[in-house]
Formats: C-alpha cells, structure tokens, sequence
C-alpha cells in the first residue's frame, strides 16, 4: 500500500523561506501538526468518493464561470503541466486568467508531479514565461520527496538517497542536508553481463527515490533493486504519472513507467508523496481558514488532480488543454467525475 505519510511536506514553503526544510512538528498550535493529526485521524485516502454511482449525471461543461464558481471559490489549486503550460509553451490567456484572479482577491497555488526542477527551478520557469507567480506558492514533487525524509529525521541516519531522477530531486536533497548518489551521475552508465560479474553498490544507501529520468537505463534499475531488495531501502516515488507532456506536441511516458520498472523487480509499493493527498488541503484549510467548499483543484489528469480533489472535498474543474480528451471524460469506462471541464482555464473568463 502506497504510504501518504510525507505529503504535509507539500505544505512547508509558506510556512518559512521558500527555499529551506523547517523542521516539523513543533507545537500543537502548528497548521502542519493540525493537519498531520486531522489527515492521521482521517486515515488513507478513499478512493469511494471518486467513483460515480450506475446511471451518474454527464459531467457538465462550465457554462457560467461567475454563477457556478468563481462566486463562491477564493482558493484555487492549480496543476502545472497542461493546466498552465504544455512542455515550455505557455498556454493560451493564461496570464490574462491569473491576473483577472488576484485581482477578484483569490488566493493561488501551483502544484505539480513533476520532479525534474526543484522549486528554485520552477520559480525561474514561471519567471521566463512571464508568470508572477510567489515562492511560497510553488508546490513540486521533488520538494515532497526531500520534505518527507526531513520529516522522518532521516539526516540523523547517516545514510543516503539513490536517485534515479533529474536535477529537481538532488537540489532538493541538498537543501536539507541528505546525502545522495545517482541521478544525472548515473546518465549513460552501462553494465557488462560478463561470467561472475556483480554490480557493486553504496550499502550505506537508505532510501531510493524515483521521479522522471529522461536518462533511465539499465545500471540505475540494477542499482535501485539491489539497494532495495539486499539493502533494505525504503522505496518512494515522486509520482505516478503514466504520461507527461515534456513538449506541446505530444504525450510522453511519465515518471509512472520508472516508478513500474522498480516496482516489478522489486515486488515492493512505494511511498507516493506527490499527488493526491490530503494533507495539503488539511494545511490551507487550517492557515487560512477557508472551508474545503471555498477551494477549487484544477488539473488535466483523471486520477490524480480529480481525484485528489474529489476525495478531499473540493469542487474540481478539469481542463481539456493536457492529457485528458473530451471523449475520454465523457465516456463510460471513467468513474471519475469532475464538478465541471473546460477547454482550458480562459473558460474562466470567456
């Protein structure tokens, strides 16, 4: 079973410096321990809330943004990839759509699976598109995946991370003082299948973390099984994206697909800190004060941004500008509903 116990880390950039860890659990009066209790008390994500009953109502296409949301929303979440921007492409009057948010007094948060830039590296993507977008609402995959281990305490281990993964990981990493080892090091290494051969490995290694690696071969799903299997690594994964969009022109096999491959040679599930979970929700709701029916997830994936949102109890919009089709949506073999879709977020302002 996929653990959801380090995805309050998503929460910690507005809490101090957009760029650092803080230590957690301080004192009870602490949004993070609140919502750390609430999500414990709660237990694991039910994926119930997801399915629609036989028979269920045709999703709706938002048809007015003013009556049927943005009245009665003040936070929306948004997804990055597809929702945003398509690979480095901004999508269309998205910046316009933003705008036109802050100034109804909304309140904003980005959060992708992505795990391939830190959260420096995103700021300076939203930058060169031209997006003013804040640190601390800024939420990726690769700061989940460091956030969760400085919740463990794992620096006092003394071991280290395998990565088996892109820049964003290993930044974060170094943030909070964790050793690692692999990631883009690893790109390119290839393994003789001589008689007697054995692949060495670190056995100081306690964790192994895979996001999406553009330079996925051989040596690094050797290594991460060894680790796991004859370490004892505890495995976790950014994410689970099947696909991704790296480019405006098509669909891309995402981190889901390396996430699989160790999966498979390791027969073991690993720790998922990226979407969906509660914790984040548990966290605004607390900061804020704003009631779950206040906040609005908007993504284009299926099951993991509406069904992060449907089972936290948010209202969700699903847009049709990243990977999932209109005909997909709509058609019988998907049980997961949105409240309304839209061709892409500047239906919020047509």
């Amino acid at each position: 079973m996929r653990s959801t116990l380090g995805l309050m880390m998503l929460l910690l950039p507005a809490l101090a410096s957009a760029f650092s860890v803080p230590r957690l659990m301080r004192a009870a009066t602490n949004p993070l321990a609140m919502a750390n209790a609430a999500a414990a008390r709660r237990g694991r994500v039910s994926m119930m809330a997801t399915v629609a009953p036989p028979g269920a109502a045709s999703v709706k296409r938002l048809s007015s943004p003013q009556d049927e949301l943005l009245k009665d929303i003040d936070v929306f979440i948004f997804d990055c990839d597809g929702v945003i921007w398509r690979g480095d492409s901004l999508i269309d009057k998205v910046p316009s759509v933003l705008e036109k948010l802050r100034a109804m007094g909304k309140r904003m948060f980005f959060v992708t699976n992505n795990s391939t830039k830190s959260r420096k590296g995103y700021k300076s993507k939203f930058s060169s598109l031209g997006l003013g977008v804040k640190d601390e609402e800024i939420f990726s995959s690769s700061f989940a995946a460091a956030a969760y281990l400085e919740q463990k305490n794992f620096k006092a281990t003394g071991k280290k991370v395998y990565v088996i993964g892109e820049v964003g990981i290993g930044e974060e990493l170094d943030l909070i003082g964790v050793p690692h080892i692999g990631g883009p090091a690893d790109k390119g290494k290839t393994i003789e299948l001589t008689p007697g051969y054995a692949l060495e490995i670190d056995h100081d290694v306690g964790a192994v973390v895979v996001g999406f690696d553009r330079h996925f071969n051989y040596h690094k799903i050797q290594y991460a099984q060894l680790c796991i299997n004859e370490n004892g690594a505890e495995f976790i994964a950014t994410n689970m994206d099947a696909v991704t969009h790296l480019t405006d022109a098509q669909e891309w096999a995402g981190a889901g697909s390396m996430v699989g491959c160790i999966k498979g040679c390791t027969g073991k599930e690993p720790t998922l800190v990226g979407k969906p979970s509660p914790l984040m929700i548990d966290y605004i709701v607390y900061k804020y004060e704003i009631p779950k029916a206040k906040i609005c997830m908007v993504g284009d994936r299926l099951d993991t941004d509406i069904l992060f949102g449907k089972d936290n109890g948010l209202k969700t919009v699903l847009t049709l500008s990243g990977v999932t089709s209109e005909e997909k949506l709509l058609g019988a073999a998907n049980k997961i509903h949105p409240d309304y879709y839209v061709s892409s977020i500047a239906d919020f302002f047509p």
